[in-house]
């Protein structure tokens, strides 16, 4: 029952750090990455779709990305999805393929994107400790119920401590190389 405790906040943790990689991976840095547009969903025929179902999406070069539509009738629809979306690129359009051109990063927005990626780093680290929290209000529950010694108690408060310092860690670890990413010109 003790052990579950400490596995159910690792699990969660875990779950903070793969969300953390996620949000990184769909900010933009001085390349094109077809993950930019895991999040864009097209109207397609009345069912949001995502794009990478839509057609083939290719980085024939460092700062583009071609998507090939399958369906050219769809054509409108993901250029006006992208458009809309919040990666901030007009898609231009020649009848067969969706080009993406990718805007070498002026200084002023890598530090723009620096600062969301810390933001997105420190709401991680928010998350971890009120993880750790809900663990610990967990173990001391057990103790105060008898299901655990006092001894049990402060071994598992510490497991939990030393989980989230690991998680914390690694959160400043992905921080790092994002921001690295985003700074490398």
């Amino acid at each position: 029952m003790a052990n579950d405790v400490i596995e159910n906040a690792q699990s969660r943790m875990n779950k903070t750090i793969s969300i953390l990689q996620q949000d990184l991976s769909s900010l933009r840095a001085g390349r094109a990455n077809a993950q930019v547009l895991d999040r864009i969903m097209v109207d397609y025929y009345g069912t949001p779709t995502p794009i990478n179902q839509l057609g083939n999406i290719a980085s024939p070069e460092p700062r583009l990305l071609t998507i090939s539509v399958w369906d050219t009738k769809a054509m409108p629809a993901v250029e006006k999805a992208i458009q809309k979306s919040d990666v901030g690129i007009n898609p231009t359009n020649d009848g067969k393929l969706i080009r993406l051109v990718f805007p070498e990063l002026t200084e002023e927005r890598r530090k723009e994107l620096v600062k969301v990626v810390r933001k997105k780093g420190e709401e991680s680290k928010v998350a971890a400790r009120a993880i750790r929290r809900d663990a610990n209000e967990q173990i001391k529950k057990q103790r105060k119920n008898n299901e655990i010694t006092e001894d049990d108690q402060k071994l598992l408060e510490d497991q939990c401590q030393k989980l989230t310092d690991g998680i914390i860690k690694e959160i400043d670890k992905i921080i790092e190389l994002k921001e690295k990413d985003i700074l490398e010109v």
